[in-house]
């Protein structure tokens, strides 16, 4: 275990050197689809040590044990060699893996996860003692393989700072919190319909695994999850991470949740408990608006996901989920729609305010937990605003969010209580006419010494027209009142 401190260090320095890979998140990828054969071969041997008559999908020529590991003598593949049986042999094997829907999902992965997998390394020899570095992992060894799920953990928060791919990473000390809230329980079913690199769901185990008392349990645990990610790269890095948490048939899928009309969902989709962290700022294609019944069809993505949790969430199922501050204030006519359904149909018990830079550098702007409940109409909503911790003015890679940041909305969570300070309200429960009242903006308790942030373009850009499509819904909405007083018809919008 001696080298697993260096781990990532040594494979880094070694990348540097190679003229294929182009920064941070190709390193990675570059990682990710190699640290999944090798995690994954680990795999097959525990498979064909417990089971009679296993078989590997995998042609054996090309399974990590025959073509990877280093002979100690210098015959293994490196070089030209190498790259021609990576590029032109391994890939396109793997890629064309014959599937059908009788091939059992641990086998399925293979293939599903080097679809879209790219092989950056131009330095056949540099790609050798990568591949070397990587074998070096004894994850047959309990101790290793756990120190190793540690290695893994530091490589997925490197993502967060690897450009546009921090989009796939939620910070674990938020995914552990709303885990901790939710409270699992043996023999519930958890889903993450854009689990990016599997970060609610290894939360969910972790806490999970505690409760584990007898081998029905285990069952129960192992069976427990449910992932579907749309983009490749962060497929790849879940299922790794599903692997090495000893998940052995990750119920994990390489798809797009929001191309299903939600009115098709049966009693058989839904779950327990949902954890998600949606994607917003995005946008998907035209005809995806139409599986969703018209009011809710907005042309935001996390609006989509939220949709799609209330229609997959289970009678007296438990719901949290991150979204941004344009989702409280937003009043256009889908956003005031989704929320009317969600306090109807629905108990939003409590909304936590989180401090801005909980997510850079991937993104500035200030997200919230929804916590909500499938048990009957909302009577009232708490929220509560988590201040940035004393000492700290951002969060940042070398100071990032802590679990021990959440300590006092954790203990306010428990003996709820109205909180002013200085003249604003920190916490403050709103009763849902309250809410109706204010035409569905529930911009509450939010941060009012919150210093002036220079925005990212991309980031500003987003804020002002998520800021603009409300005040356009309000002011359609004023002189729709205004004409009625007067006998008017209403203008076109």
């Amino acid at each position: 275990m001696a080298g697993l401190n260096n781990f990532v260090k040594r494979l880094r320095d070694i990348m540097r050197n190679d003229a294929g890979i182009n920064g941070d998140a190709q390193r990675i990828e570059q990682i990710a689809w190699l640290l999944f054969l090798k995690v994954y071969d680990e795999k097959e041997n525990d498979w064909e040590f417990n089971e009679d008559g296993y078989t590997s999908i995998i042609p054996e020529r090309f399974r990590w044990k025959n073509w990877a590991k280093n002979d100690g003598a210098g015959r293994s593949r490196t070089g030209e060699a190498l790259l021609e049986f990576v590029n032109n042999e391994l890939f396109p094997t793997l890629k064309q893996l014959p599937i059908d829907a009788d091939t059992p999902v641990r086998k399925a992965i293979v293939k599903t996860t080097f679809e879209d997998a790219n092989q950056y390394m131009k330095d056949g020899v540099l790609l050798r003692q990568i591949i070397n570095i990587i074998d070096e992992l004894d994850l047959g060894d309990y101790e290793e393989i756990h120190a190793f799920g540690e290695i893994y953990e530091s490589i997925l928060r490197e993502i967060q700072s690897a450009g546009s791919a921090g989009e796939f990473y939620t910070p674990r000390a938020v995914t552990d919190f709303m885990a901790q809230m939710i409270k699992p329980k043996i023999g519930e079913s958890m889903a993450d319909f854009a689990c990016g690199t599997g970060g609610f769901i290894t939360s969910w185990l972790k806490l999970l695994a505690k409760q584990i008392k007898s081998t029905g349990d285990r069952e129960k645990y192992e069976c427990s999850i449910f992932g579907i990610e749309k983009k490749q790269f962060p497929y790849i890095l879940c299922i790794t991470n599903m692997l090495l948490h000893d998940i052995g048939v990750p119920t994990v899928y390489h798809d797009n949740s929001l191309t299903k009309k939600v009115l098709d969902y049966t009693e058989s989709d839904k779950f327990d408990v949902i954890l998600m962290n949606p994607p917003y700022g995005g946008s998907e294609k035209a005809d995806i608006k139409g599986n969703f019944p018209a009011d809710l069809a907005s042309s935001e993505t996390a609006d989509l996901f939220m949709s799609v949790i209330m229609y997959r969430l289970k009678k007296n199922g438990r719901a949290a989920v991150i979204l941004p501050d344009g989702f409280l204030f937003g009043t256009d006519n889908a956003k005031i729609s989704i929320k009317k359904k969600l306090l109807s149909e629905f108990n939003l018990h409590t909304v936590i305010r989180m401090p801005h830079s909980v997510f850079a550098p991937y993104t500035s702007i200030t997200t919230n937990i929804l916590f909500f409940d499938n048990t009957g109409a909302t009577e009232a909503t708490w929220f509560y605003r988590l201040d940035m911790p004393a000492g700290y003015k951002n969060f940042s890679k070398t100071k990032p969010m802590k679990l021990e940041h959440f300590a006092p909305a954790i203990e306010w969570w428990s003996s709820r209580r109205e909180i002013n300070l200085e003249g604003f309200d920190k916490a403050k429960r709103y009763t849902v006419k309250e809410l109706a009242e204010r035409n569905y903006n529930i911009d509450l308790c939010g941060y009012p010494h919150e210093e002036e942030e220079i925005l990212p373009p991309q980031d500003l850009i987003r804020q002002y027209q998520e800021k603009r499509a409300s005040l356009n819904a309000d002011i359609d909405r004023i002189l729709a009142e205004i004409s009625s007083m007067l006998g008017m018809e209403s203008p076109e919008a």
